[in-house]
């Protein structure tokens, strides 16, 4: 049975410069997280549309998980939103389905946004994995992001 669980973070970020790290995340995420992403290479497309799919390999600070496979299954360019799916690696013998939507959206003033990062995921076994670990993570990247970007402003 699917379930799901969300965060959401306001950043002082513009929605469309932290949209354009998300984008690039192939390139972004290994070189300001090193000890979490060691590499992301793309296998098909452009690592922006629908159908793309892309290889990621973990570092150390990444428990538990040292690869994931991931193709994206829907884009909105408008109300900057992605989905994709995680199609291979350790993380499908946790949960049987594990499917992020990420969406950005504008902030009241043009410096700032809030980050909504949905988890649609069906657990492999009969007990239903702690969701505070994958919560964590994605608080922790965002904010590590929003910190890189304040940087290059």
């Amino acid at each position: 049975m699917a379930q799901s669980v969300t965060v959401e973070l306001e950043l002082r970020i513009p929605a469309q410069k932290f949209w354009g790290a998300i984008q690039d995340s192939a390139t972004v995420f290994p070189k300001i997280m090193p000890s979490q992403f060691k590499s992301i290479e793309m296998i098909e497309g452009d690592g922006k549309s629908v159908g793309s799919t892309r290889h990621i390999k973990y570092g150390e600070g990444m428990k538990m998980l040292t690869y994931a496979t991931e193709r994206i299954d829907a884009v909105d360019e408008t109300n900057m939103t992605v989905t994709y799916t995680v199609i291979e690696g350790e993380i499908l013998s946790i949960y049987k389905v594990f499917r992020p939507t990420l969406k950005v959206i504008p902030g009241a003033d043009a410096s700032s946004c809030t980050v909504s990062w949905t988890v649609e995921f069906e657990p492999a076994g009969n007990e239903i994995p702690p969701t505070e670990p994958i919560k964590e993570a994605a608080i922790s990247m965002f904010k590590t992001v929003e910190g890189y970007l304040l940087t290059i402003a």
